[in-house]
């Protein structure tokens, strides 16, 4: 489903991704496991479109995601979870979660948004709430939802466990646990596998830009 190729990324005069290559298949929940700037979110970020590479290629289900425009990807079914979360401060929780419709606009968005309360109960609770009234980990949760209206066949998500209490990491892992039986493609990364370890199907570990398998 996703496949990374020689991968290079640059931020200023540093390389930040160096021959980066992986692969992710439909239905895998993937790892990508290192320290704090190792390339982690850099690594997501490209696959996004949010940084170009200076060489190599991104492939996710037969479309060449280096020659697509970053505002083109959000059609094709990728969601994504920025570590800092990125909520509109504007709007409500469910607003938040609803951007992505009214930006690329989602057919069956009612059926998913049910779909997702059903996955998320907490996030239905907090649906009319101010986004900026939540905690942290109230917050990641709401992106997580935000996340999963969009990406109905890969999901990225940046760090979900950094920085939120234990009990909200604890729920995260359940939720992706959930979210790993009804067959969601998910790639995470994570400065380790504490929370996350016994639900990743494969692993990838990053140091200083470079990309190892850990099987």
């Amino acid at each position: 489903m996703l496949k990374a190729s020689r991968l290079n990324v640059d931020i200023g005069p540093a390389r930040i991704i160096r021959d980066g290559s992986f692969e992710i298949e439909t239905g895998q929940m993937v790892g990508l496991i290192g320290a704090n700037g190792a390339g982690k979110t850099t690594c997501l970020r490209t696959i996004m479109g949010l940084i170009p590479p200076v060489s190599g290629q991104v492939s996710f289900d037969h479309f060449e995601l280096t020659k697509t425009p970053a505002h083109q990807r959000a059609t094709l079914g990728i969601g994504y979870m920025p570590e800092d979360r990125r909520l509109v401060p504007s709007q409500t929780a469910e607003e938040n979660i609803l951007t992505p419709v009214w930006s690329v606009g989602i057919p069956d968005w009612q059926d998913r948004l049910a779909w997702i309360y059903k996955l998320i109960p907490e996030v239905e609770a907090l649906r009319e709430r101010p986004s900026t009234s939540l905690s942290g980990g109230q917050q990641k949760l709401v992106a997580l939802a935000r996340a999963l209206m969009l990406g109905n066949k890969l999901l990225l998500l940046d760090e979900p466990s950094e920085g939120i209490a234990p009990v909200l990491a604890r729920r995260i892992s359940d939720i992706l646990a959930d979210m790993k039986s009804e067959g969601v493609t998910v790639l995470i990364s994570e400065s380790n596998t504490q929370h996350c370890e016994d639900l990743l199907d494969r692993m990838f570990m990053i140091e200083r830009g470079t990309i190892t398998s850990n099987d």
